[in-house]
Parts: structure tokens; C-alpha cells; sequence
């Protein structure tokens, strides 16, 4: 499996879409944290590694609510974004580089390990031996995904048909947002009292922020050439004009995770 930030063998590379990254994904919902520390996770006082960082979209929030987060990501470049985001927003935050399999954080020492938008990308049983070795006794783990919803005639999966066209080796179409595997994942791994929600929410997105996010996909800047990603988003472009002129769009997405503890000893 493939982690986020890395080039890897389909040559998909974030850090080459950090900018875009940074200003146009709109990040998970204010809701997760609720709902996660309603869980009694990353509740204020707690200690938290965020896997799979990028720009820190669940540190940043978990920060702003009192927690000691560390956020690891392999892509530097993705880093200096949530640097800056973080220092914008005046929350403390130690990104620095790591990968979900080989952290290097000291074993029993976390109350917390998310892992925001990226399990996909690990290998699920080394991350989940890493993640049990880095919690304490009791401690959670929790994997959080926040998908737009391709719906039959809406924007998402005309867009999704685009990037299919310009990059046919793209095959992350047509998702539900539910993502049942990543909990046998957890069980496999020693994990207990799994448990998912999920919830459906609409984001809105200017055509510009639209393109932007798409330009920050796997399938778009993370694996073409910059001569083909100018293509791909001249036609976008040109799609939403003519397909779907209201401006803001009111896009789909489906909130889900699944949260699950380490063995109390």
C-alpha cells in the first residue's frame, strides 16, 4: 500500500500539490471532533500522534482543543504548509517527518493515534503493529475519512469522469465513503470495542476552490505532469461552466470513522 507523500510505484506524490492542497481542500467538518470527544477521544490533556498529517487538518483542530498533538507525514513540503497553518491559526503543533509504519516515537507514551484521509495509503498491518506499540494501555485509535459522494448527474461524478479521461490509471471512482475492510484492519491488529459512524454533510466549494481541490488529488497533481494538470483543469474548468454554472456548488460528502482501543493490561 501507498502512504501519502511518498512517490510511489503509480508515481503519485503529494507534496507536489501542497499549495493547492493547503488553500482548497476544506478539511474535515468541526463535527468529528465533537463526535470523537463525545468518545472520550483527543479530549483536552491527552497526548496525540496524527499519522498521515498533511496539512494538518485533525492536529490543527485537536490542538485548538486543548490536546498535545504531534503530526508525522513523510512529504516536507506538505509539513511547511501546516507549519504555516498552524501559526496562522495560533496553535502549537510539532509536525515533523515520520512514517505511519516506522514512527519513531517512544512506545507506550500516546493516549491517541488518528490517522485523517490517508489509511489507505499504509501498510494496514504494519501501521496497526506500530500503533500498538506507540499507545499506552487503553489507549485509542482512530481513523477518520471525509469523501465527496459521486451521485448519479451531480458534479462529483462528472468530475470523476474527467480525471478518469486524463488519467485512466486513476481507479479511486465511484466510493461510498464507508470503508468496512479498515475494521477487520483494526481487529487483525489486537484492537477492541471497534466501532463506526458515520455522518452526511454538504461543503461548500467556489469553482475555484472546486478545481483547486481536484488539482490536489491523487489522480490530478499528485501523478500528472504540469503540462497535463493545465489541460485537465481547462477542461474542468469549462465542465463547470457549462454543466454547473451556480457558484458556490454545494458539494456531498460522507463523514466516517472507526475508532477502537488498545488491550487495558
Amino acid at each position: 500500500m501507498r502512504e501519502i507523500g511518498k512517490v510511489n510505484s503509480d508515481g503519485i506524490d503529494f507534496g507536489k500539490t501542497a499549495q493547492d492542497y493547503a488553500k482548497h481542500r476544506a478539511g474535515f467538518p468541526a463535527i468529528v471532533f465533537d463526535l470523537l470527544q463525545e468518545r472520550g477521544i483527543a479530549i483536552p490533556g491527552q497526548s496525540l500522534v496524527d499519522l498521515g498529517t498533511g496539512t494538518g487538518t485533525l492536529a490543527r483542530g485537536f490542538a485548538a482543543r486543548g490536546v498535545d498533538v504531534i503530526g508525522l507525514d513523510p512529504a516536507e513540503a506538505i509539513l511547511e504548509q501546516a507549519r504555516l497553518m498552524a501559526q496562522d491559526e495560533g496553535v502549537s503543533v510539532t509536525f515533523q517527518r515520520g512514517s505511519s509504519e516506522e514512527t519513531g516515537l517512544e512506545s507506550g507514551r500516546f493516549d491517541v493515534v488518528t490517522a485523517g484521509q490517508c489509511w489507505h495509503w499504509f501498510e494496514a498491518a504494519r501501521a496497526t503493529k506500530e500503533c500498538q506499540r506507540i499507545l499506552r494501555p487503553g489507549g485509542y485509535l482512530a481513523i477518520c475519512h471525509f469523501d465527496w459522494l459521486p451521485l448519479p448527474g451531480n458534479v462529483v461524478s462528472a468530475t470523476e469522469s474527467l480525471i478518469q479521461k486524463h488519467n485512466p490509471r486513476w481507479g479511486m471512482s465511484g466510493g461510498t465513503g464507508i470503508y468496512p475492510q479498515w475494521t477487520i484492519d483494526l481487529a487483525r491488529g489486537g484492537f477492541e470495542e471497534i466501532e463506526t459512524f458515520s455522518q452526511d454533510l454538504l461543503v461548500r466549494y467556489s469553482h475555484e476552490d472546486w478545481r483547486g481541490r481536484i488539482r490536489a488529488s491523487a489522480g490530478v497533481s499528485a501523478s500528472l505532469s504540469p503540462e497535463d494538470v493545465v489541460a485537465f483543469d481547462k477542461e474542468h474548468a469549462d465542465l463547470l461552466h457549462r454543466e454547473f454554472p451556480n457558484d458556490p456548488l454545494f458539494i456531498p460528502h460522507r463523514l466516517w470513522c472507526a475508532v477502537a482501543r488498545k488491550p487495558r493490561e
